[in-house]
């Protein structure tokens, strides 16, 4: 029996508040390419779009979701959907003889394999060396590259490549979302407003008890600041342990998850190769996590700046300081993407922020 459309596209259920990417998915599925780009930032839906994607294009049905092939790729467990994530900062010249070997390859089981080419914005030098590999795979291989953005080094690449972008979502949908799911309106706005557009993230942040705990401590760092390498070590050992301690809920959650892929592996006959990297995918998670904690609270204290210019003061003298703490906050920030020593991080900026009065967090 022939499924019907909805029953041929419940691999794509998992995509939320991206309608028109959904679309997209769908129709490329039903004739597919060589390579697709899917751009977006962290927390829009790439990752889970890609995973239904390559479902989608090694089920006979076209992602009905529930057969063998459907529910291994899914698990990330299906040998002819493989994910390759660099691990260090940039792609490396071992990383493109890595997929151009694998785009070689022979699928395992059917005539197709798929392959996602995550955090492709790093790709930085080994471009040229991947060009001709992704510009003209062999016939079985489908490749969908992911990518937050498009930096120089990409657009060669993105020009041989369908690009289908991934539009980020705002805090009204994340809550929207975070209703649908049974969480109280005003825990959601707050997860929300919280999660930098990421739905993964506000789904955490929507049971974190400890959420508003945090946001407020990074509110009231300035009132804590007295100039001194002592007050400023004090204020950043504690913000640390509260960011570690964020991370709990994410790991409960990747606990869950290992033990109903152990189930999937188990009901679907797979032999256990998704364990590997579903754990590698829960560590580089962990490590998001935690600069996504970090990114939060700078957005935090800078918020707290910005409140010291609402309503602006008449004296334009009085505007410079908290100028100069909102730009050395955002350099902050941007530094992250550069893997420092956290701690030595947010001393060096506490040390250069002026001190506040008490306030009310508006």
């Amino acid at each position: 029996m022939t499924p019907t459309t909805s029953e041929a596209t419940d691999v794509f259920a998992g995509i939320v508040g991206q309608p028109e990417l959904v679309t997209q998915l769908r129709a490329a599925a039903a004739r597919p390419v060589h390579a697709y780009l899917l751009v977006g930032p962290p927390g829009a839906g790439t990752a889970s779009a890609a995973r239904a994607f390559a479902a989608a294009l090694l089920c006979h049905n076209g992602g009905c979701g529930r057969c063998r092939n459907c529910r291994l790729v899914l698990a990330g467990a299906h040998p002819d959907a493989t994910t390759f994530v660099p691990e260090g900062a940039f792609l490396r010249v071992s990383d493109a003889e890595e997929i151009t070997r694998m785009a070689m390859r022979s699928p395992v089981e059917g005539r197709r394999k798929v392959l996602v080419l995550a955090d492709f914005h790093r790709v930085q030098k080994v471009g040229p060396a991947l060009l001709k590999t992704i510009e003209e795979p062999p016939p079985s291989t489908v490749f969908v590259v992911l990518a937050d953005s498009v930096p120089t080094e990409l657009v060669t690449i993105a020009s041989r490549c369908v690009r289908i972008d991934v539009a980020p979502l705002g805090v009204a949908t994340l809550a929207g979302i975070l209703v649908a799911e049974g969480v109280e309106a005003d825990a959601a706005r707050t997860a929300a407003d919280a999660a930098g557009g990421n739905l993964d993230r506000a789904r955490l942040l929507a049971s974190d008890v400890g959420l508003a705990a945090r946001r407020e401590a990074w509110w009231r760092v300035p009132e804590r600041l007295d100039g001194t390498g002592a007050a400023v070590a004090v204020v950043v050992a504690e913000l640390m342990a509260l960011v570690e301690a964020a991370a709990e809920p994410l790991r409960r959650a990747q606990a869950e998850a290992l033990a109903e892929l152990a189930s999937d592996l188990a009901a679907a006959g797979g032999r256990g190769g998704g364990r590997a990297g579903m754990e590698a995918a829960h560590k580089r998670a962990l490590r998001r996590h935690r600069a996504d904690e970090l990114r939060f609270g700078l957005a935090t204290l800078g918020a707290r700046y910005r409140h010291e210019l609402d309503p602006a003061p008449l004296d334009a003298g009085a505007l410079a300081a908290p100028v100069a703490a909102i730009d050395a906050i955002v350099d902050a920030a941007r530094a992250l993407v550069r893997n420092p020593n956290e701690q030595l991080l947010l001393q060096a900026l506490f040390l250069r922020l002026p001190p506040l009065e008490s306030t009310a967090r508006s």
